[in-house]
């Protein structure tokens, strides 16, 4: 791909710069730059989260640390991987490691959940939420792309990876989306966690597809 996109040189179709990031961007530089964007939210994400007291943004936040923490494993069984005395199916266990580390977010974000609509005894302060929930989304949009790939481009360890990419976007959409309703009607705090309980589904939903993969590569010769 990289020799044909050389040769088109001025005629690159400027609209599809993903196979162009693919070409210039291995495996790790793309891993690394995305964990750095995922530190940089880290912080944002569990302060507000605090000051706000929305579960919504907190959930985000750890979400975002367990990818952290899941990419820097990534990263190493890229390396195991490609080390002459490596193991070939590193990347495999990396992304059955990231996988876990989502599902047990998600179980904990699920508890606090339904904990919270229970108790309903809670205010959150919306702006702040709308704010770092849509430059999250940004960040994560724009972390998906530089992943970017076909599934039959990249192994599992990357698709893992995406995957958690794509969720933490979807998730701080939603966060957005009930934080502006909030503030616009000053109310219906209620938003916060069923919207949580919402994106925890669908994660959910997609982390055990990616499992089921894992697990029928680790099985194969």
């Amino acid at each position: 791909m990289c020799s044909s996109l050389g040769e088109r040189g001025a005629y690159l179709d400027t609209t599809n710069l993903r196979p162009l990031v693919q070409c210039f961007m291995s495996q790790e530089r793309r891993l690394i730059l995305v964990l750095a964007l995922n530190l940089a939210m880290i912080a944002c994400l569990i302060t507000v989260g605090l000051s706000s007291h929305s579960l919504g943004v907190l959930a985000a936040g750890a979400d975002y640390l367990a990818d952290a923490a899941a990419i820097g494993l990534s990263l190493l069984a890229l390396w195991f991987s490609r080390h002459p005395t490596g193991n070939p199916k590193a990347t495999s266990w990396a992304a059955l490691i990231n996988v876990v580390f989502l599902l047990i977010v998600t179980v904990v974000v699920i508890v606090e959940a339904l904990r919270r609509l229970a108790d309903q005894t809670y205010q959150i302060d919306a702006l702040p939420v709308i704010i770092v929930s849509v430059i999250a989304t940004i960040v994560m949009v724009a972390s998906a792309f530089i992943l970017g790939g076909d599934e039959q481009d990249e192994d599992l360890n990357i698709q893992s990876v995406l995957l958690d990419t794509v969720a933490d976007a979807a998730a701080a959409a939603g966060v957005a989306a009930a934080g502006g309703i909030m503030l616009a009607l000053h109310g219906y705090y209620w938003l916060d966690p069923v919207v949580a309980l919402g994106v925890s589904g669908v994660v959910i939903y997609h982390a055990m597809k990616l499992l089921r993969r894992v697990i029928a590569d680790l099985n194969s010769n």
